[in-house]
């Protein structure tokens, strides 16, 4: 075995966890002929072939996903160790990445979130709100909030909140089409609505049991544009109460049409006691309680 250099794993654990050379350089602030350098130096050092190189990008091999475990732990006991020697008084520093939903990363944590970033100047809070699940283990996000609780990997969840989602409509529409008093008025009208095979959680699929109705649909991937949509007058929409109380437009319509759902907020056992991470999740958690009655 020729000379190893600890610090290759970096480089081995960004292209792992993203598959790709450019990216990887981008979250090593790297140049992409670096990464593969110190890839293929890696190689030569163990003496065997980490990953398959395609096409479509790096797949690992089973030699890999073997350096992978090994170099995830390693990384995890340097990460817990800089944190306990560095001590708990120092500030606040570092970057937290938080991947939420559309929804309430847009209309509650972005300015939530933000607040916390004004006292930290120190801190980066990275706040990637998609509607997509985040792998954990592959480092997508340091914080996720989830829509469902999960339950494989070396993962710590809590329950968030409860949140609820209900029927609106905005007040130029009602003006136009009059009010909607039953379920079978529904018959005929535009429904704002999601495009189902695109949606990342069958959580999340509301308008199921409203087909038997028949509304007519315009469908739209994000929460925001849904929202958007709505208020726009085009037709009447599910949306999360605490997004749409914030547009007074809004008008609330059938209100026995009733959605719950639940908020979890996941970290990776591995960080969660890192001072700048705990930071940012026990403030979420104070956040959420302190506005509880915007969500349920």
């Amino acid at each position: 075995m020729s000379h190893f250099d600890w610090d290759d794993l970096r480089f081995f654990l960004a292209v792992a966890r993203t598959g790709r050379l450019t990216v990887a350089a981008r979250r090593l602030e790297a140049d992409h002929t670096t990464v593969s350098r110190r890839l293929s130096a890696l190689e030569e050092a163990l003496q065997t072939k980490l990953f398959e190189r395609r096409p479509q990008g790096y797949s690992l091999t089973e030699q890999g996903e073997r350096l992978l475990a090994r170099a995830e732990s390693m990384e995890s006991q340097a990460l817990s160790a800089a944190s306990e020697i560095g001590g708990a008084d120092l500030a606040v520093s570092g970057t937290v990445r938080v991947g939420a939903p559309d929804g309430l990363g847009t209309y509650f944590l972005a300015a939530e979130l933000g607040g916390l970033a004004e006292r930290h100047p120190e801190l980066t809070i990275q706040l990637v709100a998609l509607p997509r699940t985040f792998s954990l283990s592959k480092r997508e996000a340091d914080i996720a909030v989830t829509v469902e609780q999960p339950t494989e990997g070396r993962l710590v969840s809590r329950k968030l909140t409860d949140y609820r989602l209900r029927m609106y409509a905005s007040a130029q529409y009602l003006e136009r089409h009059g009010e909607p008093r039953t379920l079978e008025d529904l018959g005929g009208r535009l429904l704002v609505t999601y495009v189902a095979d695109l949606v990342y959680s069958p959580v999340l699929h509301y308008a199921v049991g409203l087909e038997k109705f028949g509304p007519r649909h315009y469908e739209c991937a994000s929460v925001v544009a849904q929202l958007e949509a709505v208020r726009a007058g085009v037709g009447i929409g599910i949306l999360h109460d605490y997004a749409a109380r914030q547009h007074p437009e809004l008008k609330l319509v059938l209100p026995e049409v009733s959605f719950t759902r639940t908020y979890w907020i996941v970290t990776h056992a591995d960080v969660r006691s890192l001072h700048r991470i705990e930071t940012v999740h026990a403030f979420m958690l104070e956040r959420v309680k302190a506005n509880r009655a915007l969500f349920v």
